[in-house]
Formats: structure tokens, C-alpha cells, sequence
């Protein structure tokens, strides 16, 4: 539960960033956020949600 809010939040930011910055329109921001929302319903999404947790196990697992 925790990664998947932390990651919607960080995907937040980033969709934000590129909206003022980059010039990325309200028009793209929308069909990304249903472009997410429909890969959520499809087959794919568990194996999504494997990998996303393997690499954040793994970027938690370095030691600096």
C-alpha cells in the first residue's frame, strides 16, 4: 500500500513538472491518467506491480 501511494504521488509530481515546465498539456496529462487507469484493468497489471515492487526492493537494498 505504501509504494503503491508513494509511486502515485511521485507520478503526481512528475505529470505536475511537466505541465508547467515542459509545456506538456492538460489535454496529454488526461489520456495518461486513462492510459494508467486502463493498464490497471488489463492482464499485464500484476506482472507491473511484481516488477515495480522487485525494483523498489532492490533500490532499497543498495547501501550507500
Amino acid at each position: 500500500m505504501v509504494l503503491n501511494i508513494s509511486g502515485v504521488v511521485l507520478l503526481g509530481i512528475i505529470c505536475f513538472l511537466f505541465f508547467r515546465k515542459d509545456g506538456m498539456k492538460l489535454s496529454h496529462a488526461f489520456v495518461a491518467a486513462l492510459f494508467g487507469f486502463f493498464l490497471a484493468g488489463s492482464a499485464i497489471a500484476p506482472s507491473i506491480t511484481a516488477s515495480t515492487a522487485s525494483i523498489a526492493s532492490l533500490l532499497g537494498g543498495i547501501k550507500l
